[in-house]
């Protein structure tokens, strides 16, 4: 029986299990999906282990999309572009860094009807996925990119490789058409971004990342101004899909069925 994982941490908020173990049944694959949770030096260890065939394919989230890039012996292009990995295959004896972020937000967004083309994007964070989205949103059109990072070392680092976005000090607000929280602020019933949500004007979109729990504090607040707001669920959806189709040729099927699954845990 084959097995893939999702590592990262946290990760007890992930769902990629459920997601990826629905559509192995379905398509009647034998093999299991599961999560673990790990530290830093843990990386090296399940990376060998997928040397040894012991793990057939794996997925990370954060915080080690960067981590991971310097373990694998080759990178797809797109994940040399985003300079960020989230899954991992075989091909032959080498080990592949792949990123299927990029597509999953684009699909994402395409989902949701919203046009990227011509706006202006301001993103919360400078993790793993954020040089993914930058990526993604240049391929739709965006107008400008704004960012910001609660460490400013962190968004100076991204802004090397992508010259053209703008730093933006934490806790103030540049003009924007949508704003996109990408920090792991929200995974925690407690958590806020602290923002004066007063002082933007009405009829923005509010992006979170995070698709579990489905409505962040991020987003609720944004809600209550009575702007527009979106999960991260149908990007983790449309990136789960396509890992699967690296892993076992097959295109899942994206349905009623499958957002049900998801909303009901």
């Amino acid at each position: 029986m084959k097995k893939y994982l999702v590592i990262g941490n946290p990760i007890n908020h992930s769902l990629s299990p459920k997601i990826h173990n629905f559509w192995i049944k379905k398509n009647k694959i034998e093999a299991i999906y599961e999560k673990r949770l790990l530290k830093i030096e843990d990386i090296e260890g399940v990376i060998s282990e997928m040397r040894k065939e012991k793990i057939d394919g794996i997925n990370i989230t954060v915080p080690f999309k960067k981590t991971v890039m310097h373990l694998v012996d080759e990178l797809s292009s797109t994940a040399s572009e985003a300079q960020s990995v989230n899954t991992l295959y075989k091909k032959g004896k080498n080990i592949i860094g792949d990123n299927t972020d990029v597509v999953g937000f684009e699909e994402g967004i395409k989902y949701c009807n919203y046009s990227i083309k011509g706006k202006k994007i301001f993103i919360l964070g400078a993790g793993g996925v954020v040089s993914s989205i930058i990526v993604a949103l240049k391929k739709m059109g965006v107008s400008r990119i704004y960012l910001s990072n609660r460490t400013e070392d962190r968004a100076l680092k991204l802004k090397k490789s992508f010259t053209d976005i703008e730093l933006v000090p934490w806790g103030k607000l540049p003009n924007f058409d949508m704003i996109l929280n990408a920090t792991s602020i929200g995974l925690e019933k407690n958590e806020e971004i602290k923002l004066e949500f007063k002082d933007i004007s009405p009829g923005k979109f509010f992006y979170d990342v995070i698709y579990n729990p489905i409505q962040t504090n991020f987003l609720k607040k944004a809600k209550g101004y009575n702007h527009r707001i979106e999960n991260g669920k149908m990007m983790f959806i449309y990136q789960a899909a396509a890992a699967f189709k690296i892993w076992h040729g097959i295109v899942p099927e994206i349905n009623n069925e499958i957002l049900n699954l998801l909303e009901n845990d």
